[in-house]
């Protein structure tokens, strides 16, 4: 059986995108294949989260993950930092990493842009550290998306590297992987990109928000002043909540606010409105078992424990191997 590895950013609570980008295919992988799915925390340090930032948003993914029907007995659910062999590994990849590839990455690129006071050693390797991610579980199979892809060919080139420089073939090498019929991009409610976090709390509609939450962000929703001929394209912003009902609701609601539309009939407001529901309907049993898993700290704890127990047996023969290949012994 292939192995699996996908984490989240510990970085606050979950969304739609989230949750139909990934989680919904989570579900079926973990049925087929040897799957670790983990809480990425150490990734987390780069921005500097509070002690209580940090411990509150790691309980918050795993009850989410386990809400969204993510099964610790089927597959490895675990929080990074419980698994200390990941930074053991980060630290002898890093001696095979160099400076120009990494600071030739776009996602570093990218972050010094928009952080220029925090560009910290841990943003330079932090490809190196997905890398290990993958590579301490020998990965062959990683769900990624189009963003993600150059980090997973530098997961490769380090994995290739070391091989090479051991005169070894211990890594193998992970490939991006997804059910291709299910993959979704899911839009924000700012008309502009995608679902995020990092998009401001109105532009994501989060799996935990209460129905008034939703209602409310839903109708606050970038539109436009309406169509002003028939069958015309629609504007991004417009396109955008289409692409969410396609989503969230029945292909009869669709098509009826499809058909106002190229009528120029649709009343923006009703649009609106029928979304929201459907979105509080979509998120509903997700939410109601988010509120009885917050509650469960024994669940919690045990589900921590158990993923910490399997997925450290995991890394710890493969930092043991990699010791023996570098030349450290026990004597």
């Amino acid at each position: 059986m292939e192995t699996v590895v996908s984490g989240i950013r510990s970085t606050g609570k979950l969304h739609l995108g989230n949750y139909y980008g990934a989680l919904r295919n989570f579900l079926k992988m973990q049925n087929e294949y040897n799957c670790f799915f983990f809480i990425a925390d150490y990734h987390s340090l780069t921005t500097h989260p509070t002690p209580s930032d940090l411990h509150g948003n790691v309980k918050q993914v795993l009850v989410e993950y386990l809400a969204a029907g993510l099964d610790p007995d089927k597959s490895t659910l675990y929080i990074q930092s419980d698994v200390p062999e990941i930074a053991e590994l980060y630290l002898f990849m890093n001696m095979n990493a160099y400076l120009g590839e990494l600071e030739r990455g776009a996602s570093f690129k990218d972050k010094i842009r928009a952080n220029p006071n925090n560009v910290n050693a841990g943003l330079l390797t932090y490809p190196v550290l997905m890398a290990v991610d993958i590579l301490i579980h020998h990965a062959t199979k990683v769900p990624v998306g189009k963003d993600q892809e150059q980090h997973l060919e530098m997961a490769r080139t380090f994995g290739n590297r070391f091989n090479n420089l051991y005169k070894t073939e211990y890594f193998k090498e992970p490939y991006a992987f997804s059910y291709a019929k299910d993959l979704i991009k899911i839009p924000g409610l700012d008309g502009k990109g995608k679902m995020g976090k990092s998009e401001g709390e109105m532009n994501a509609v989060y799996l935990s928000d209460s129905p008034e939450i939703i209602r409310k962000k839903v109708m606050k929703a970038v539109t436009d002043g309406g169509p002003t001929e028939e069958n015309q394209a629609k504007p991004q912003e417009i396109q955008n909540l289409f692409d969410l009902m396609a989503v969230v609701s029945t292909p009869d609601t669709l098509a009826h606010f499809d058909g106002l539309y190229n009528k120029c009939q649709i009343r923006y407001g009703d649009f609106k409105k029928a979304l929201a529901e459907d979105m509080i309907n979509a998120t509903k049993d997700i939410r109601e078992r988010i509120d009885d898993i917050s509650a469960d700290t024994d669940l919690l704890r045990k589900v921590a424990l158990q993923g910490a127990e399997k997925a450290r047996a995991s890394a710890a023969k493969t930092v043991k191997e990699v010791r023996e290949i570098i030349g450290f012994r026990n004597f």
